[in-house]
């Protein structure tokens, strides 16, 4: 497992722990986590497969265990925040996830109790192709869908589709969707992603990442969950639609606010990072 941190403990505020999104890694929160380190202890965490951490070959449903095999799902990532709270940070916490790293902190919310005080999710995975959202997909999609899932789990085959993804001018494009203004996107950022990528382990992630079709899913987690959830939205995300965010503002009691953040998409937290620090900061100083 890695992770860095920065500030100092404070008597104020729970310690803040920032969980990226699929295909990121702790160094995402580059704006971000100095910012929230002036005011309390702040962990950014390379969830197992990602960033610096270790990268176990994927064991799918239906695969004969192997010694150091590694389901990839939102249990695990999860198991291995609320380990991380208890051995590591040893205080209660604030949980901050952006896409998948928002359900890995709803979950891992579950499992910590009381030990975490508040919930920060920035666009938030919706997983519109799980299993259990099948109604809402077209007949031809409903009907490629068993062809689909027998094809993704060939490790020949993912092998191929990670390789051909992992490229600094692939990673560009993907990003120029995920950031609309373009605003830093730069080489840096694009060297952020590609240095995980290049790891022996890699590609056994996203072999996980993409047969996960049957796991948990942020409406259904949020709904059983008591303490404060705060939503910020870039309202221009290509992959998340901001109007799901408002019904499930409308939808669950613990959903206390939605900030949106004009002109950004999937990641305004590192589009502009001045704009979201300014409410993270407002919600971690409110916190309970």
């Amino acid at each position: 497992m890695s992770w860095n941190v920065n500030g100092m403990d404070s008597t104020k505020h729970p310690a803040v722990i920032l969980i990226h999104g699929f295909g990121a890694c702790k160094e995402h929160w580059r704006f971000n986590q100095p910012c929230i380190g002036e005011i309390t202890k702040c962990y950014g965490i390379d969830l197992l497969g990602f960033g610096e951490s270790s990268q176990p070959k994927a064991l799918l449903k239906g695969e004969n265990i192997k010694s150091g095999e590694f389901v990839y799902e939102f249990d695990s990532w999860a198991e291995q925040i609320a380990d991380f709270v208890k051995t590591i940070v040893k205080k209660d916490v604030i949980l901050i996830g952006n896409s998948i790293g928002g359900v890995v902190a709803l979950r891992s919310a579950q499992l910590l109790k009381s030990h975490c005080k508040s919930i920060i999710l920035i666009n938030c995975a919706q997983r519109s192709m799980d299993d259990k959202r099948l109604i809402e997909q077209s007949i031809v999609a409903n009907l490629l869908r068993p062809t689909l899932k027998f094809l993704v789990k060939k490790r020949w085959l993912s092998s191929i589709l990670f390789k051909s993804a992992a490229k600094p001018s692939v990673i560009k494009k993907i990003l120029y969707q995920a950031y609309p203004t373009k605003n830093n996107v730069d080489d840096a950022l694009i060297n952020i992603l590609l240095k995980p990528s290049s790891r022996n382990g890699a590609g056994e992630a996203f072999r996980g990442f993409i047969n996960i079709f049957d796991d948990h899913l942020a409406p259904n987690l949020i709904k059983d969950i008591k303490i404060p959830v705060n939503l910020i939205w870039g309202e221009n995300d290509p992959w998340e639609p901001i109007n799901e965010a408002k019904i499930w503002l409308s939808k669950y009691d613990s959903i206390k606010s939605l900030k949106i953040i004009n002109n950004a998409g999937h990641c305004p937290h590192d589009e502009y990072p001045e704009k979201v620090n300014k409410e993270l900061l407002n919600l971690i100083q409110h916190a309970t």
